[in-house]
Order: C-alpha cells, then sequence, then structure tokens
C-alpha cells in the first residue's frame, strides 16, 4: 500500500507540475514520517524515499541510528532551543525558525560542530493565533537581523496553511508567502539566498506546487493515517 501511495503522490505532482510549467525536478517531496515506526520509513526508503520530515527532535533522535545514513533529515516542527543539541549533527535543514533567540541557538550549535546550518523562516501566513510562524509584514526586518550570524543560511520561507476541506481556499496564502519569497530575494541580502518554498501538505500540495512550493510535506498521503486521532499540523 505504501508504494501505491507513494505513486500516487509522485503522478499528483508530476502533473501540479505540468499545469504550472514547471519541472518535476523543481520540487522535493518530503515524507512526514512523524510517529511512524522505524519499519514503515525503511519501507518508503526502500521504494526510493530520501527525504524525510520529523517535527520531535526525539523522534529524529531515536530514528536516526536505526535508518541509512543517506536519509535526509527535515526538521519541520516547532523547535526548542535546548533541543537543538539532538538533531543539529542528524538534519539537513531546519524549517521552522521564527524567534531570533532560536537562530541564536542554532547557529551556535552549528558553530561548535563547524558546519553551517540551512534553515527556513516560518511565516504565519494566515494569521492563525494557533499557529508559530512570524508575521508576513516583519519577515523581512527579521531575515536582516537574522542574515548576521554565520554558522546559519537562510534558504527561504516556509508556512503551515490553515487546515480545510477545500485545497483551493489556501491559494491565496500559497501565493502570498511565494510572492514574499520573490520580493525578499530581490533585495539580495548578504547570507540569504530564498530559493527554498515548503509549504503544501497532504491535502494541499498541489494548490502549492502551483503556487511555487519547492518543498512539499505529506505524511497522510504516503503513511496513511496518524496513530492518534488529533490532528497535527506540521504535515497533515
Amino acid at each position: 500500500m505504501l508504494r501505491e501511495n507513494l505513486a500516487a503522490v509522485e503522478q499528483k505532482i508530476d502533473a501540479a507540475c505540468r499545469r504550472a510549467g514547471r519541472s518535476r525536478e523543481e520540487v522535493t517531496l518530503i515524507a512526514v514520517s512523524k510517529t511512524k515506526p522505524v519499519e514503515l520509513i525503511a519501507e518508503a526508503y526502500a521504494a526510493g524515499t530520501r527525504e524525510f520530515g520529523e517535527n520531535k527532535p526525539q523522534e529524529i533522535r531515536e530514528k536516526y541510528p536505526q535508518l541509512p545514513d543517506d536519509i535526509r533529515w527535515h526538521m519541520i516542527g516547532h523547535l526548542q532551543r535546548n533541543k537543538i543539541k539532538y538533531i543539529i549533527d542528524k538534519v539537513c535543514m531546519i524549517h521552522s525558525v521564527d524567534s531570533v533567540r532560536l537562530a541564536e541557538a542554532i547557529d551556535e550549535a552549528a558553530g561548535k560542530l563547524g558546519i553551517v546550518m540551512p534553515i527556513l523562516v516560518e511565516v504565519n501566513v494566515a494569521g492563525e493565533e494557533s499557529k508559530d510562524g512570524i508575521r508576513p509584514e516583519d519577515a523581512e526586518d527579521f531575515i536582516r537581523e537574522i542574515s548576521v550570524l554565520r554558522n546559519i543560511r537562510v534558504e527561504g520561507l516556509m508556512t503551515i496553511a490553515p487546515f480545510t476541506e477545500n485545497a483551493e481556499e489556501n491559494r491565496p496564502y500559497f501565493r502570498k508567502l511565494s510572492n514574499l519569497c520573490v520580493d525578499i530575494r530581490q533585495k539580495n541580502i548578504d547570507n540569504v539566498s530564498m530559493h527554498c518554498l515548503s509549504m503544501g501538505m497532504t491535502g494541499d500540495y498541489e494548490v502549492a506546487i502551483e503556487e511555487g512550493a519547492t518543498m512539499v510535506r505529506v505524511g497522510t498521503g504516503i503513511f496513511g493515517e496518524r496513530f492518534y486521532p488529533k490532528a497535527d499540523a506540521e504535515g497533515r
């Protein structure tokens, strides 16, 4: 079933890219494996998946040594500063940076390892009180403030759109984030590349791709329903 699910997601990504006049290579599929056992992740790996997203540092820490070392782990959930040490040497990107203190803590941890950590700035583009992320109007100033940190590199933006049964309702939010990304990229801020746009989940990733997403975070669409009933936002 997992292979069939992956194939179906791939077909939809390919179709969305064609509709948008984009190359399939422009979009990275991140399989959101939070709460999923190592066995299922290994099955997705065997089917060709290499990019996986987790929203809890503890899960990355536990799963990392049990799986192949060519997996690219993405930290997509809210990250507490005291948990950075568990993942800083294991992830390829942190998607959820939304405070100067967090950026500084990541910078410090990366500096101790002599690495530069790619990060995305999380933007609460829909203005939902229940969501993390900075306000769109604050994004440029925030990025300028953290761009001076030498052991992180801002590579783009991330958002978690509202949960909706109709994906079209999120199109304006995806478009707004895409336009914001372009605007900031044109400012040519030092140490900022703005080539990544992480947006779109199981219910709306096709629309996100049509609006410029370069990374989509798909969990349920690949692995099936969660092991718990309460919906969790990062990668529904």
